[in-house]
């Protein structure tokens, strides 16, 4: 399989931004790999107890490890390996399945012949707002006449922020502070209809008080679905990759309050742990849709599991 990926995406422009992405995580993990390896020539209860410990390092998580150990486990006794050398290509199919599972993934966004509404969710300082800029520009930049509403309205940070960012894009922001969210993307929408193609909505992410975030989610997706048939058509949840298994929390508490479509994993590039990749597809069962790889606004990638893991493997 990673031959397979290295000869498809060898003229990919994306390799690049992968490659460099993923490079913290990479120099630690395969390092301490190539290092097991050497240390470990023959595969034995030392090696097995080492690796777990390296992928566990990586953020791929405790209860994901566990499960790709054991598959590790029985593969060595069923194919009889007993270089660990021989085993590389087998670490690297079996962190594939284990993000596919076997389904077809849904890692593309639901557009619409008529107006798509994308709604954000997700904790203040996970990036969320710089998120959505970076998501406009794209599209915008495919041709796509885009709207953004500030629905984090009790901060006026947040709504300057995003403002701030309309006027740079030269897109339109709808906007009211200190009024109820669910008015102001009520009448976002109604203008948006006239003439747009993609609304994208910034919610507040005050997961601290976990009832009232529900409440105001409810009551946003009862507006947003009576105005805009289906909507929205996305529920994306931005989550800071730094955080490590905390965004595993965030992710399954989000998940308790609204049903999310896709998770967006912000600054991959800053951390040396990008396992968590793996680890939160397996424990929540939601799709990576994109990856942030970098600050400027190109920098935002639709998530390919190949991609990822030839970014993650290629010096190995």
């Amino acid at each position: 399989m990673f031959e397979k990926v290295k000869q498809i995406f060898q003229s990919d422009k994306e390799k690049n931004l992968y490659e460099t992405g993923l490079a913290k995580t990479r120099e630690s993990f395969v390092n301490s790999l190539n290092k097991l390896a050497k240390k470990h020539p023959k595969i034995d209860e030392q090696y097995f107890e080492e690796l777990e410990n390296i992928l566990i390092s990586a953020d791929i998580g405790v209860e994901t490890v566990l499960k790709f150990m054991e598959k590790l486990s029985q593969r060595v006794k069923q194919e009889r390996i007993i270089n660990s050398e021989d085993l590389k290509e087998i670490i690297v199919d079996e962190l594939f399945v284990l993000y596919v599972e076997g389904e077809s993934l849904t890692d593309k966004i639901n557009y619409q012949e008529s107006l798509t509404v994308l709604l954000f969710i997700g904790v203040n300082g996970s990036g969320k707002t710089t998120t959505i800029a970076k998501m406009a520009q794209r599209l915008k930049s495919e041709g796509k006449r885009v709207m953004l509403i500030a629905g984090d309205t009790f901060r006026a940070g947040a709504v300057e922020q995003l403002c701030e960012w309309g006027r740079r894009l030269e897109i339109e922001v709808m906007h009211g502070l200190n009024q109820d969210p669910a008015s102001v993307i009520y009448e976002g929408l109604e203008k948006a209809k006239e003439n747009y193609d993609v609304v994208l909505i910034d919610t507040a992410g005050r997961l601290q008080k976990k009832t009232n975030l529900m409440a105001e989610l409810d009551k946003i997706n009862r507006v947003i679905g009576k105005l805009v048939p289906n909507a929205p058509h996305e529920t994306l949840l931005v989550i800071d990759a730094t955080t490590g298994q905390n965004g595993i929390s965030q992710a399954k508490s989000f998940n308790e309050v609204t049903k999310i479509t896709g998770i967006i994993l912000t600054k991959l590039d800053g951390t040396a742990k990008g396992g968590i990749v793996i680890a939160i597809k397996d424990v929540t069962k939601i799709p990576v849709k994109f990856i942030g790889l970098g600050e400027k606004l190109e920098d935002l990638q639709t998530f390919d599991i190949e991609k990822y893991i030839y970014g993650l493997f290629k010096e190995w």
